[in-house]
């Protein structure tokens, strides 16, 4: 396993806990947190899942594509038909897909594949500086 991937795994052990505690943190603050905030390490995640299945991909298309893929889930929550609907009210459907469709969590979107961005490109540097010492 390259390095790359291997830091692509321990950034995921930080980042899936980490955004199942912005998902159900009950406290101050809970509504934007858990609704609204999430939404930034809920894009983390998944360029992170995406570039460990095809390192080979710039981080740039890596943000993009899920930038892409994550609004068209959310555009996709205005519609409910029945069976949608049952996959949405289970936890991972709910976690994975959304339940209520909200203009608010667009730049939680943006804000979070730039962060992963940056975090791709940190991680891919790191594993070239490895390479170089070893």
């Amino acid at each position: 396993m390259s390095q790359y991937r291997r830091n692509l795994l321990l950034s995921m052990a930080f980042i899936v806990p980490f955004g199942l505690v912005t998902k159900f943190y009950q406290g101050a603050g809970e509504a934007w947190l858990n609704d609204t905030f999430g939404g930034i390490p809920y894009e983390i995640f998944w360029m992170l899942l995406l570039a460990i299945i095809i390192p080979s991909l710039r981080p740039v298309t890596v943000a993009l594509s899920i930038l892409i893929a994550t609004c068209i889930l959310e555009c996709l929550q205005l519609w409910q038909p029945a069976w949608l609907q049952a996959i949405r009210a289970t936890l991972v459907g709910r976690l994975v897909l959304g339940n209520t469709f909200t203009w608010d969590d667009f730049p939680y979107y943006a804000i979070g594949c730039f962060i992963g961005w940056l975090w791709l490109r940190w991680l891919q540097a790191r594993s070239v500086r490895h390479r170089i010492s070893s």
